[in-house]
């Protein structure tokens, strides 16, 4: 999930780090949507265009924390199973 946009914000980062230093790039499939002052408004434009389909928001920094955010998760379109919560590195532990 969001492969292709990881790998387009990747070949793009330095390049953005000098264009929106700070900003939240809103990225669908391997194109730039737009660069947005914060997550909320980046967030916003997302749900707009595509509604509960996966998107790609990341603040564009030096250090590249990744941070997965699920849009039908957020608006309570579905809902986490706390019952069922995976613990482990997500290797076979």
């Amino acid at each position: 999930m969001l492969n292709k946009e990881l790998k387009f914000y990747a070949s793009q980062h330095k390049k953005w780090l000098k264009k929106y230093p700070g900003q939240f790039v809103l990225i669908k499939n391997d194109e730039l949507v737009g660069a947005f002052a914060t997550h909320d408004e980046a967030f916003l434009e997302g749900v707009r265009l595509y509604g509960n389909a996966a998107f790609l928001i990341r603040q564009v920094e030096e250090s590249e924390k990744e941070e997965v955010f699920i849009p039908a998760l957020a608006l309570n379109l579905i809902h986490a199973d706390t019952a069922h919560t995976f613990h482990g590195s997500g290797k076979n532990s």
